[in-house]
């Protein structure tokens, strides 16, 4: 039979090495945490950084787009666009490959209809 001052002993040390068990385990916590927050960050990052992209591109070719659409007098150019923001980001390569040939598309209808202004 187990005196009670020796199951106090024992009730102090499992407590001891649960409270050292608590810390491992959150400063392991805390390691994964950090790496995951770097990770995130640098994904962010990276998600900026593309957006950026985007943008300068969208407003290149607008901007080509609007210089083709000014040689027509009597068609009027809307407000630059804005960005959808319901669009998936996973489709953002394939949207901005889509844009060439919808302009190339735009120029040849300016052409043509250019040609049929000066009959």
């Amino acid at each position: 039979m187990t005196s009670p001052a020796m199951r106090y002993k024992e009730i102090v040390g499992l407590a001891g090495k649960a409270a050292e068990d608590l810390r491992a385990w959150e400063l392991h916590r805390v390691d994964e945490l950090q790496s995951e927050i770097a990770g995130a960050s640098a994904g962010v990052a990276a998600a900026q950084e593309r957006e950026q992209r985007a943008i300068k591109t969208a407003q290149h070719w607008w901007r080509m787009a609007r210089d083709n659409v000014s040689r027509l007098p009597w068609l009027e150019v809307a407000e630059d666009p804005e960005p959808a923001l319901n669009a998936p980001a996973s489709r953002l390569d394939s949207y901005l490959n889509e844009v060439k040939p919808l302009y190339q598309e735009l120029v040849d209808a300016v052409l043509r209809l250019g040609w049929r202004a000066r009959r």
